[in-house]
């Protein structure tokens, strides 16, 4: 029997990649399954129409637009932040504002679409956030602004777990290593520097990331809350 039958999910950012994985995922296990994405329409479209679940055209740095659809949604049993931008480079020629931009997607959406959910959210609900391997580790010069978001999201976390374990509602956070999509292919021009950090030199698949929030989701994790669930093939090891 589908472990997501009667269950509604919304899952931010989910029209490629990580996020289209976790989409298939979760409309395979019987979930109601909206999802947002930004300018990827076509890939929206086709993973829409593959799966059955709706796409919803949304800017995760606008506050006000992702409020809104968590809104529209009604009472969810099920949330997965997975919008998120990297920007690298030496801090000290990169642009302030595409800084800000990826602290306003990366930090500030999860931390209100996840208090926001959490208003109408029955007992026992479920938010994952997607976080990332690079809140460990920096192991690599240019990634300051990115592993700063990624470390604000275990805070997060943490303190949602609290805030909202009398209600049974879990918050966690799923950290990737290198995964194999369109933004970090596995024969990308990073793949040799990443991979010699790993014990498991091979990119992720993204299905591989979908089954750990999957298990999250489901009715096996009840118990599982405010924690960080590294899968990375031993990058931070």
């Amino acid at each position: 029997m589908p472990v997501l039958d009667d269950k509604k999910a919304l899952i931010l950012g989910g029209s490629r990649g990580i996020g289209a994985a976790i989409v298939e995922r979760l409309t395979q296990d019987g979930a109601d399954t909206v999802f947002t994405y930004g300018g990827s329409t076509e890939a929206a479209r086709t993973l829409a129409d593959k799966t059955g679940a709706r796409a919803v055209q949304a800017d995760s740095a606008d506050r006000d637009a992702v409020a809104s659809i968590i809104k529209d949604q009604g009472p969810l049993d099920v949330l997965v932040v997975n919008a998120g931008v990297a920007v690298l480079g030496d801090p000290l020629e990169q642009d302030p504002d595409a800084i800000d931009h990826m602290i306003d997607i990366n930090v500030r959406s999860p931390y209100h679409a996840a208090v926001g959910a959490a208003r109408n959210m029955p007992n026992g609900g479920r938010i994952v956030m997607i976080g990332s391997v690079n809140g460990d580790r920096m192991p690599f010069p240019g990634g300051a602004g990115y592993a700063l978001t990624k470390s604000a999201v275990q805070g997060m976390v943490r303190g949602l777990a609290r805030d909202f374990g009398e209600r049974g509602i879990t918050v966690n956070s799923v950290q990737p290593g290198p995964v194999d999509t369109d933004l970090n292919p596995a024969d990308g021009p990073m793949k040799e520097m990443m991979h010699s950090f790993m014990a498991i030199k091979r990119h992720a698949r993204p299905d591989e990331i979908a089954a750990m929030v999957a298990y999250l989701v489901g009715p096996e994790a009840s118990i599982v809350t405010g924690a960080q669930h590294t899968i990375d093939g031993g990058f931070g090891a």
